[in-house]
C-alpha cells in the first residue's frame, strides 16, 4: 500500500487531515509526523507518494523539509500548508519544488482536489519511467540485434559515415555483397535518427512478385485486382514518421520504379485502383548487392531513381577485406548462439582463429556465423584448428 506523510505541529489539524482524506483515499496508509525534524526522519525511512507539509514548525521549518528531502529524493511530491500565507512563501515553495501551496484556514474541497491531482501526477510519473524503462531495454535488444561488431578500418569508416549521416533526412544507397551486413548499417542509421520513435518498415524487394511490388509498397483497394478482398495499407504509408528500408532495389521491376520515383518526387501514394493521394512522410534507405552502373547501363535500372536514392551511398566490403574483425565477430556469435541453445560457451583458441582467417568468405558474415553454429556442435569443448579442418569444408 503506497503511503501519504503528513507533517503537521498542531494534532488538531493533523487530526482532521487525516480523518478528511483517509475517507477520501482508502487506499492509501497515512503516517503523522509532530514536526519538521520527524517528517525528514520518516523521508528517510520511506518512500511517500505525498507528503502534505505545514511551514512553520519547530526544529526544522517545512521549507527546510522540502528542500531537504527533494535533495534526498528528487521524485517526492509535496503540498506545502502555512497559515502565514502570503505571496513570496507561496512563490519560494513551489520554486523549491513543492507540487501546490495552500493557506491556512484550509478549503477541504481545495485540498481534496489539489491531493489528488498531485497523486494522479505521482502514478503519470511513475508509468512514464516505467514505459522509458521498457523503451530503454527493447532499444538495448534492438541495438544488440543489429549491432556492428569489429574495429577494423573499413567497419570504422562505415561507423563514422553513419553518425554523420543519421540525423539527416538525406536517402541513402547501402552496396556490396550478400551477407556483409548491408541490413545492419539501415538499422543503425534510423536507431540514430530522429525518426528512430517511429516505424521501420523493410521490404525485400527480390521477395516479392513483379506483380504484386505496387501493391506492397503503395497498397490497394478492395476489388482492384483478383484476390484485393480488402483495403490494404502500402509500406510507405506504414512507414510514415518513420522510415522504409528498401532492400534489393537492384532487382525491382522498371513499373514499381516508376511508382517509387513518383513517391519520393511528391511525397504522395496511390494504392492500386484508387485516384487518392495519400502525403507521406518517410526517409528512404535501400540497399543491392548488384553494380548499378551496370544495371543502368543494361536498361534495367532507372538512372534518375539510382541519383534519387544515392544522395549518400555507404559501401559495405565483403568479410575477405575485413578480416581483422573475425576474431570479435567470432565471440560475438559464440556468446549469442550458447544463448540461444542455451548450452555452455565455448571458446575458439588462437589456431582456430588464425585458421578461420586464412579461409575466403565467399558468403561474408551470414556464412561465418553458420560456421560458427556448427563448430560449437559438433567441435571440441574449446575449438581449434583441428576442429576447423574436420567441419569447416572450402
Amino acid at each position: 500500500m503506497q503511503k501519504i506523510l503528513i507533517v503537521e505541529d498542531e494534532k488538531a489539524i493533523s487530526g482532521v487531515l487525516h480523518s478528511i482524506l483517509s475517507d477520501e483515499l482508502n487506499d492509501y496508509e497515512f503516517i503523522i509526523a509532530d514536526d519538521g525534524l520527524e517528517g525528514y526522519k520518516q523521508v528517510e525511512k520511506e518512500d511517500f507518494a505525498l507528503v502534505i507539509s505545514d511551514i512553520k514548525m519547530p526544529k526544522l521549518s517545512g521549507t527546510e523539509l522540502l528542500k531537504q528531502s527533494l535533495a534526498l529524493k528528487p521524485e517526492t511530491t509535496f503540498i506545502m500548508i502555512s497559515g502565514h500565507a502570503d505571496i513570496d512563501s507561496a512563490v519560494s515553495c513551489l520554486k523549491d519544488g513543492a507540487y501546490d501551496f495552500i493557506s491556512k484556514p484550509i478549503d477541504i474541497n481545495r485540498l481534496i482536489t489539489s491531493v489528488k491531482n498531485a497523486l494522479a501526477k505521482e502514478t503519470l510519473k511513475k508509468e512514464n519511467k516505467n514505459l522509458q524503462s521498457e523503451n530503454k531495454t527493447l532499444k538495448k535488444k534492438v541495438s544488440k540485434k543489429y549491432q556492428m561488431i569489429g574495429d577494423s578500418a573499413p567497419l570504422k569508416k562505415i561507423q563514422e559515415m553513419i553518425e554523420k549521416v543519421a540525423p539527416s533526412d538525406a536517402r541513402v544507397l547501402i552496396t556490396g555483397p550478400n551477407g556483409a551486413g548491408k541490413e545492419l548499417v539501415a538499422h543503425a542509421i534510423h536507431n540514430l535518427s530522429e525518426r528512430s520513435k517511429g516505424p521501420m518498415v523493410e521490404v525485400n524487394c527480390a521477395a516479392i512478385p513483379s506483380e504484386l511490388i505496387e501493391s506492397e509498397l503503395f497498397g490497394h483497394v478492395k476489388g482492384s485486382f483478383t484476390g484485393a478482398i480488402k483495403d490494404k495499407q502500402g509500406k510507405f504509408e506504414q512507414a510514415n514518421n518513420g522510415t522504409i528500408f528498401l532492400d534489393e532495389i537492384g532487382d525491382m521491376s522498371l513499373i514499381a520504379q516508376a511508382k517509387v520515383l513518383r513517391a519520393l518526387q511528391e511525397s504522395k501514394v496511390s494504392p492500386v485502383g484508387s485516384d487518392k493521394e495519400i502525403k507521406v512522410d518517410v526517409r528512404v534507405l535501400a540497399a543491392t548487392n548488384k553494380n548499378m552502373q551496370t544495371e543502368i547501363a543494361e536498361g534495367r535500372f532507372r538512372e534518375d531513381l539510382y541519383h534519387r536514392l544515392s544522395v549518400i551511398e555507404i559501401y559495405v566490403p565483403p568479410l575477405d577485406e575485413r578480416k581483422d574483425d573475425i576474431k570479435l565477430l567470432v565471440e560475438h556469435f559464440s556468446k549469442m548462439i550458447s544463448e540461444e541453445h542455451g548450452t555452455a560457451l565455448k571458446s575458439f583458441d588462437d589456431t582456430a582463429i588464425d585458421a578461420l582467417k586464412e579461409l575466403s568468405w565467399t558468403g561474408n558474415i551470414r556464412e561465418l556465423r553458420n560456421v560458427v553454429e556448427r563448430l560449437i556442435i559438433l567441435g571440441g569443448n574449446t575449438v581449434s584448428k583441428e576442429d576447423v579442418a574436420s567441419f569447416v569444408r572450402k
